[in-house]
C-alpha cells in the first residue's frame, strides 16, 4: 500500500512539473529566436549599431538569441508583411514615413501597413555644413543669399532624412521671402562620401552630414580642401543636452549645442523654428498577436529602467529615447503630419 501510494505521489508530482513547465513556457511568447531585419545594408551604419544595442539587451533580459539583419528597407518592409508570428521584427527610423511622403519607391505610409512599436533612441547628429572657406558662415546668411537671388546649391540624399532639413530650409525662404524659394538646389547625392565629394569638387555649397561622419573634417585647417564648418544641427536643443559633456569627437556637448535652436534659426511657420530628430523605432506586422507588442514593450520597459542600456547608447553618440508602443504611434504619427504640411506647402 506504501508503494503504491508513493508511486502516485510521484506521478502527481511528474504532471504538476510538466504542467508547470508547460505554463511557463505558454506564459513565454518570445523564445528561441527572435530576427530584427533594419532598414539598411550597411553594418556599419547608425541603423545596425543602434539595433545591434537594443538586440543585446533583448537577449539577456529574455534569454533568447536575436538577430540583427541588414536587408535593406524593402526587404525589410517585405520581410515583415509576411511573418505575422512575431518571429521577425523591424527597427527602422523616420525615413520610414519620410521615404512615403517624398514618394519613394518601395515605401508605404507605415502607420496603415504595419503596427508601430516603442521608440528606442534618437541620432541626434543630422547636420549640415559648409567649407571653411565659404562666404556664408551660418544658417541666415545662406537663406539670405537665397533672398538676394543667389543659387545655393545643397548635396542631399532625395528622399527622406537626408533631405527633410533641406525642405525646412527651403520653408524657411518661401515664408520670409516669398517667390525666392528656388534659389534653393538640390544637388542630388547617393552616400556621405559622395556628398561630401560634392563639397570638395566645388559643386555644392552646403551639404547634409551628421556630426559622426563629419565631424573630422571641422577639425582641418581652414586652406585644407576637405576643411567644413557646422552651420546646423536639426536636432533640439533637449536632445543634444543629453549627451556626454565631451559630445563627439574632438567637439564638445557645448560646441554642439552652438548649432541647434534657438541659436539657429529656420523657422517652421513663422512662429517656430523647425527641428528634426532621428528616431528609432520598431515596426511589427499588423497581425501580430498583441499579447507579444505587450511583451516586448514589457522587456524594453524593464531595460531602460535598468539604466545600463543608457550608458551604452551613449557611448556611441546616441540619446535614450524609450517609448512604449500606444505613445509612440501617436507621437510619431503627430511628427509625420507636421512634416506632410511642410512638404504640401512647397508643393502649392
Amino acid at each position: 500500500m506504501k508503494k503504491r501510494t508513493l508511486s502516485l505521489c510521484l506521478a502527481v508530482g511528474v504532471i504538476f512539473l510538466l504542467s508547470t513547465t508547460y505554463s511557463l513556457a505558454a506564459d513565454k511568447l518570445i523564445s528561441g529566436n527572435l530576427r530584427i531585419v533594419i532598414g539598411s545594408k550597411s553594418t556599419g551604419g547608425d541603423t545596425y549599431q543602434n539595433s545591434a544595442i537594443v538586440a543585446d539587451a533583448l537577449a539577456k533580459k529574455l534569454d533568447i538569441n536575436v538577430k540583427v539583419d541588414a536587408v535593406g528597407a524593402t526587404a525589410a518592409f517585405n520581410t515583415l508583411k509576411r511573418v505575422s508570428n512575431g518571429s521577425t521584427v523591424m527597427i527602422f527610423h523616420d525615413q520610414s514615413y519620410l521615404g512615403y511622403l517624398y514618394g519613394q519607391k518601395g515605401y508605404e505610409n507605415p502607420f496603415e501597413q504595419y503596427r508601430i512599436g516603442p521608440t528606442v533612441a534618437i541620432n541626434p547628429g543630422n547636420a549640415y555644413l559648409v567649407a571653411k572657406k565659404s562666404p556664408y558662415k551660418n544658417v541666415d546668411e545662406v537663406l539670405k543669399a537665397c533672398a538676394e537671388g543667389n543659387n545655393i546649391r545643397v548635396a542631399i540624399q532625395p528622399g527622406g532624412v537626408s533631405e527633410i532639413g533641406y525642405s525646412a530650409m527651403k520653408n524657411a525662404i518661401k515664408i520670409q521671402y516669398p517667390g525666392k524659394e528656388e534659389c534653393l538646389v538640390a544637388v542630388n547625392r547617393g552616400s556621405q562620401s559622395d556628398k561630401n565629394q560634392a563639397m570638395f569638387d566645388g559643386l555644392a555649397d552646403v551639404i547634409n552630414g551628421s556630426v559622426q561622419a563629419n565631424e573630422q573634417y571641422t577639425r582641418l585647417p581652414a586652406d585644407d580642401q576637405k576643411a567644413m564648418s557646422f552651420i546646423w544641427l536639426t536636432a533640439r536643443s533637449k536632445t543634444i543636452q543629453q549627451a556626454n559633456p565631451e559630445g563627439m569627437g574632438e567637439t564638445s556637448r557645448a560646441d554642439l549645442l552652438k548649432y541647434v535652436d534657438p541659436n539657429v534659426n529656420v523657422t517652421q511657420d513663422g512662429k517656430k523654428n523647425f527641428t528634426f530628430d532621428k528616431e528609432f523605432f520598431f515596426l511589427y506586422n499588423k497581425d501580430m498577436n498583441p499579447a507579444i507588442v505587450a511583451e516586448l514593450d514589457r522587456a524594453l520597459s524593464e531595460i531602460f529602467a535598468e539604466g545600463k542600456i543608457q550608458e551604452t547608447q551613449k557611448k556611441s553618440f546616441f540619446i535614450p529615447n524609450f517609448m512604449p508602443s500606444s505613445e509612440a504611434e501617436a507621437y510619431l504619427k503627430d511628427k509625420m503630419a507636421q512634416y506632410e504640411v511642410i512638404l504640401k506647402a512647397l508643393h502649392k
